[in-house]
């Protein structure tokens, strides 16, 4: 049973639990370049992401979404040839310039890929290893905790009498949800989702949609995406991009109403 017990355990162990504020600024982008030798991948971004909504980078193939995802937990350190400059502020820290180290910096989010990648351990193993990563070592509070974050993604009745089976053995719509209660575990601020829709089957895509409107009460959910109709039904704050820029933001009734641009005008017509 979920107690108030635990939850106090919770806080002790140093895993906070959220609360909602409306009409902040999480994360803060200002004048990020990106380039690769002489490609200039990212131009001049500025964008404020607001807390506990869904914010949309919208846009074609290659037009930099990914990229910009990639520079919001330093993912961009792993590809020498990139060159990164500007600035990015979580809750006020500078994360492209400061001491503080890279694992403590992506613990404030969690990632969740096109394509799940499940540990090669069990179910159970695979959400205890967010919170070892916390230092979480009671294995009464691991108990629980893996039980209400396999809940939290409406995984835990498909999955509570297997939970020592491999993490492979669940359908890959299933694996998604494992991997996003995974990331859920170390209770990051911020859920980076890259396309995490594009390879599953619209039933599970309709579950992980969901699970996105729940979460937002207590995340702030970034989603990349190039289909329109997701944007639509997701997103409380939209940026659209091309060709490595911003060319519209706001909030999507707004956006999609009365788009500015012939390059949005463009798309939302290709889109459709």
């Amino acid at each position: 049973m979920i107690s108030q017990n635990f939850d106090t355990m919770i806080e002790k162990e140093g895993i906070e639990i959220l609360t909602k504020n409306q009409n902040e600024s999480i994360l803060r982008v200002r004048n990020l370049n990106v380039y690769a030798g002489e490609h200039h991948i990212l131009k001049n971004i500025d964008l404020e992401i607001p807390k506990n909504k869904v914010t949309v980078l919208l846009g074609p193939s290659g037009c930099g979404k990914t990229t910009l995802l990639k520079c919001m937990n330093k993912l961009t350190d792993l590809y020498k040839e990139l060159k990164v400059d500007g600035n990015i502020f979580i809750e006020g820290d500078d994360i492209l310039n400061t001491s503080v180290n890279i694992p403590s910096i992506r613990q404030k989010m969690g990632l969740l890929s096109q394509r799940p990648y499940p540990l090669p351990v069990s179910i159970y193993k695979n959400v205890a290893y967010g919170l070892k990563l916390k230092g979480v070592r009671d294995k009464s509070l691991i108990e629980y905790s893996v039980e209400k974050h396999l809940t939290e993604v409406g995984l835990w009745n498909e999955v509570k009498d297997r939970l020592h089976h491999s993490a492979t053995s669940l359908s890959i719509g299933q694996q998604q949800r494992l991997c996003l209660a995974r990331g859920l575990a170390v209770k990051p601020r911020i859920i980076l989702a890259d396309e995490p829709t594009s390879a599953l089957d619209p039933i599970s895509s309709k579950i992980i949609e969901n699970l996105f409107r729940q979460l937002k009460k207590h995340y702030t959910i970034i989603l990349v995406t190039h289909v329109m109709r997701q944007a639509v039904r997701l997103a409380d704050n939209v940026v659209f991009m091309a060709d490595g820029e911003i060319v519209e933001q706001g909030r999507p009734e707004v956006l999609f109403k009365n788009p500015k641009t012939l390059k949005l005008k463009e798309y939302m017509v290709e889109g459709n």
